[in-house]
């Protein structure tokens, strides 16, 4: 789960980070009164959207005087921001954040993340702040730190004196990486996070660190623990489709392809995927059902995937283990009386109950395509999208 910028400095401000003064509105109104109980003589005004790249699409802009303010949100609120991170059809600003301004001499990058290799929380640090990390990691890699941190013991003084060394810090900024890297490992930890993204840290005229931008994303697996993160959860900015399957317990991303896909596993759900690329098409989805499905969360997994306009062929690829090739069969059956069904949809069933689940299918008397394997599979739902 993600959230706004102005969500993420209130999280962090509990743990003690340094950020600026700002408040987030909802209207022109609101936005004018801000600007006013922050004082001047400069603010910036920031469309919050779930995506980065939000100055380069014209989301963030400063303003000089109240008026400037006036003019500026009200250019941004209902406007569709395109960033390289929204795709080409952009996101509607809904929200915006005044912000107080700031004295920028330096700009920094500083993340935490989740390392599956070690695992273990990493640091992820550079001096090209303000600038997509991938691109420096590309280009200049030498420029970025990375250290994971023992959970055993939590960040040690050594490891803020070597940040503050690679950022090229001195000075108070040096001696305030003693207290910011532990209290944002501090957050990570605390809140279940599993991406902290600051976006630049900036190094101001006085010498000070300060959180400019910040992303956070949350482990959905432990926002159970969390009522007060859910809270903060922006549905504007998600996909429907990916609200509904959260409402049962499906594991569902929309994607740009015209290949739907309903799988068991996320292993096995990735692999769908690549196959489904190896014979030339793309998927629409990816979609893991899990391994105790019932009838019910089937049917409702299928209803997702037709519900995509660009969905031109659908893909069931079962391997039963836990998962019953029955249920599976059933769920299918059950939703296409539902829904109907308009595009090709090639089924393979393998494992547990499997005969019975090809059974269903077969006196259901629906127009399934039945696959032997996986690669059979993909190749048939491919050759019948292109033929349609």
């Amino acid at each position: 789960m993600n959230i706004h910028e102005y969500q993420a400095k209130a999280v962090l401000a509990k743990y003690g980070a340094p950020v600026p003064r700002g408040e987030p509105a909802f209207s022109l109104e609101e936005a004018v009164a801000a600007a006013e109980r922050l004082g001047g003589p400069v603010w910036v005004v920031k469309a919050q959207i779930h995506a980065g790249g939000r100055g380069k699409g014209g989301g963030v802009k400063l303003a000089r005087s109240i008026d400037e303010v006036r003019q500026i949100a009200g250019q941004m609120l209902g406007m569709t921001l395109i960033t390289h991170q929204t795709g080409p059809h952009g996101r509607k600003v809904r929200r915006l954040y005044v912000e107080e301004g700031a004295d920028i001499a330096r700009e920094l990058y500083l993340s935490l993340l989740v390392d599956r290799e070690s695992s273990r929380i990493a640091v992820v640090a550079s001096t090209e702040g303000g600038m997509d990390i991938e691109d420096v990691a590309h280009r200049t890699p030498e420029k970025i730190l990375t250290f994971a941190i023992d959970p055993a013991t939590g960040p040690w003084p050594h490891h803020a004196a070597n940040l503050a060394k690679a950022l090229g810090l001195t000075g108070a900024a040096a001696k305030q990486m003693r207290t910011l890297l532990p209290a944002l490992y501090a957050a990570f930890k605390g809140e279940d996070m599993s991406l902290l993204e600051i976006n630049p840290l900036i190094v101001t005229g006085a010498g000070k660190l300060v959180v400019l931008d910040a992303k956070v994303g949350f482990d959905d697996n432990a926002l159970y623990r969390h009522p007060d993160v859910v809270a903060l959860r922006d549905t504007d900015e998600e996909d429907p489709k990916e609200i509904e399957a959260s409402k049962h317990d499906l594991s569902y991303i929309a994607l740009d392809g015209e290949i739907g896909c309903m799988v068991n596993g996320a292993g096995l759900a990735m692999a769908t995927m690549d196959i489904i690329k190896l014979y030339g098409a793309e998927p629409a989805n990816f979609l893991d059902v899990g391994g105790g499905a019932s009838k019910e969360k089937v049917t409702a997994a299928f209803k997702i995937i037709t519900a995509d306009p660009n969905v031109k062929g659908i893909l069931v690829n079962i391997f039963g283990g836990i998962m019953r090739c029955d249920i599976i069969a059933e769920g299918v059956v059950a939703a296409v009386k539902e829904v109907g069904l308009q595009v090709p949809l090639v089924v393979r069933l393998e494992g547990t109950n499997v005969e019975l689940g090809k059974a269903i299918l077969t006196k259901s008397g629906l127009n399934v395509i039945a696959a032997n394997d996986l690669a059979d599979g993909a190749e048939k739902i491919v050759k019948a999208v292109r033929a349609a």
